[in-house]
């Protein structure tokens, strides 16, 4: 409970800010599938993504350390930068049991995009905001390394100011970087 009062006292300015700002994410359109995070049998792909009953969802505008990178941490031992985004979103799902909306879909086979939300104490908070926000997750990019929910730049930028979370490593391996690298030597010459 007391990670959760600390995400709530960290988030609500970077929540506040997204509202004042028309986050696209403020009402639920009733033609929008609602359905709450699975509490069990559900498998974490990644620290933005997971399956349930053979279903692949991904948090929208989420992007999440990518495992087999890695980063030093405070106790100086080189860890699995996915793992950890996968352990912070494996925590915050357990403690706060989400409610998600499906917004789009891609893929074959298909990818549910979804954005959650989590309730902590009388204050609903979005998920991608509380995982930036607290480090363990960024804001995601599309080719031209735009983020695709300008919200979620902002929260990145606060956490890595405040060096919260994977921030406080020296040696983060950005996901969006890493990802902007290899679409670049992808590309032909």
């Amino acid at each position: 409970m007391k990670v959760m009062r600390a995400v709530l006292r960290l988030t609500l300015v970077v929540a506040s800010t997204s509202l004042a700002l028309g986050s696209t994410q403020t009402q639920t359109s009733p033609a929008l599938p609602v359905f709450d995070f699975p509490q069990s049998g559900v498998t974490f792909q990644t620290g933005d993504s997971w399956s349930s009953n053979g279903q692949a969802f991904r948090l929208y505008g989420v992007q999440s350390c990518i495992r087999g990178t890695f980063f030093t941490n405070s106790a100086k031992v080189r860890t699995d930068c996915g793992e950890a985004s996968v352990a912070y979103l494996a925590a915050i799902v357990r403690d706060a049991k989400p409610r998600c909306t499906a917004i789009a879909q891609a893929g074959v086979p298909p990818v549910i995009f979804s954005v959650c939300a989590v309730h902590i104490g009388s204050n609903t908070l979005d998920l991608g905001t509380v995982l930036i926000t607290q480090g363990f997750a960024f804001a995601a990019t599309d080719a031209a390394g735009k983020p695709t929910k300008f919200e979620y730049a902002v929260a990145e930028s606060e956490a890595s100011r405040a060096k919260r979370g994977l921030w406080s490593a020296s040696d983060l391996p950005h996901p969006s970087m890493i990802l902007m690298n290899a679409a670049r030597a992808a590309r032909p010459q």
